[in-house]
C-alpha cells in the first residue's frame, strides 16, 4: 500500500560539508513528485536520504526527520535494510545484475526476504515483468542474462525488481537519463502506470520530462558553489511551469539560468 512521506528541518552532510540544508516537504501517496535544479544542488543526495542509501557513504550523515506515515525511518533501532525493502529505488543507470538471468532478476529480492518457493516466485516474476510493461518483450528469455537486454529494457527489469518486493514507495534518480527518446517514453508511460500502486518520487534534469509525468514539482537550488542545496519551492506542477511563486523558479524553468 502507498504511503505518505513526510520529511522536516532535514540536513545532509558528507564528513563536515553540509550538502543540503533545512529540507521539509510532504509527498502524498499515489503521487509523483519530480525533483528539478542545476547539477550539485543536493537533488540526489536528499533523494538518497529518504531510503536511507545516503548514509552507505563513509562519513555521511543525517538531522531531521523522515516519517513513512507514522513510522521514523530514523528512529533508534530501525534497520536501513528494511528501510530499503518499503522504499525501493531505481538508478540512473540500469543495474541489473550481470551474472542473473531476466528472471533471477526479477526474483533475487524475493529469496532475500526468504520467498523460495518456486510457483510462488513464477507468479511474482510475471506480475513484476508485466507491471513493467516489459513482459511480452522477455517472456521467452526468461533464463538468458538480463545484462543482454536492450539499455530501454534493462531499466524496465530493474523497475520489475524494485517493485517485485512490493515496496510502498518508488524512487527514481533520472532513471532515463541513459536512454533513447523511445525507452524514456516508455519509462515515462510506466511511471504513469505504477503511479495508482505507489508513492513516486523521481529526479529529473529534463523539465519537460518533469512536467509530463509528475503531479508536483520540487525545485532546488544553491546560492553558490560550495553552499548547501535548499529547497526553493514546491508546488503543483501545472503551477511551478506556468506561475512560480519564486522568482528563482520563474528563472531556472524559463531557462535563464541552469
Amino acid at each position: 500500500m502507498a504511503k505518505r512521506i513526510d520529511i522536516s528541518g532535514l540536513t545532509a552532510y558528507y564528513r563536515d560539508f553540509k550538502a543540503i540544508d533545512d529540507i521539509s516537504m510532504h509527498v502524498e501517496p499515489k503521487s509523483v513528485t519530480a525533483f528539478i535544479g542545476p547539477s550539485g544542488c543536493g537533488k540526489s543526495t536528499f533523494l538518497r536520504t529518504i531510503n536511507r542509501m545516503h548514509e552507505v557513504i563513509p562519513g555521511a550523515r543525517v538531522e531531521g526527520k523522515v516519517m513513512l506515515d507514522d513510522e521514523d525511518l530514523y528512529a533508534p533501532g530501525v534497520d536501513p535494510v528494511s528501510v530499503r525493502r518499503v522504499v525501493g529505488m531505481v538508478f540512473q543507470r540500469p543495474n541489473p545484475f550481470p551474472t542473473m538471468s531476466v528472471y533471477e532478476n526479477v526474483a533475487a529480492g524475493l529469496k532475500l526476504n526468504g520467498r523460495y518457493k518456486k510457483s510462488e516466485l513464477d507468479d511474482v516474476v510475471e506480475k513484476s515483468l508485466r507491471g513493467a510493461n516489459l513482459w511480452n518483450e522477455v517472456k521467452d528469455r526468461l533464463n538468458r542474462p538480463g545484462s543482454g537486454l536492450s539499455g530501454g529494457q534493462q531499466q524496465r527489469l530493474c523497475i520489475a525488481r524494485a517493485i517485485a518486493v512490493e515496496p510502498q514507495v518508488l524512487l527514481m534518480d533520472e532513471p532515463c537519463s541513459a536512454l533513447d527518446p523511445i525507452s524514456t517514453l516508455a519509462i515515462e508511460d510506466l511511471i504513469g502506470d505504477l503511479k495508482t500502486r505507489f508513492t513516486i518520487v523521481i529526479v529529473t534534469h529534463n523539465m519537460q520530462q518533469a512536467a509530463r509525468v509528475s503531479d508536483r514539482t520540487a525545485f532546488f537550488n544553491l546560492a553558490a558553489v560550495g553552499e548547501p542545496g535548499k529547497l526553493i519551492e514546491i508546488d503543483e506542477t501545472d503551477k511551478i511551469f506556468s506561475n512560480p511563486s519564486v522568482q528563482a523558479t520563474e528563472d531556472y524553468v524559463s531557462g535563464r539560468f541552469g
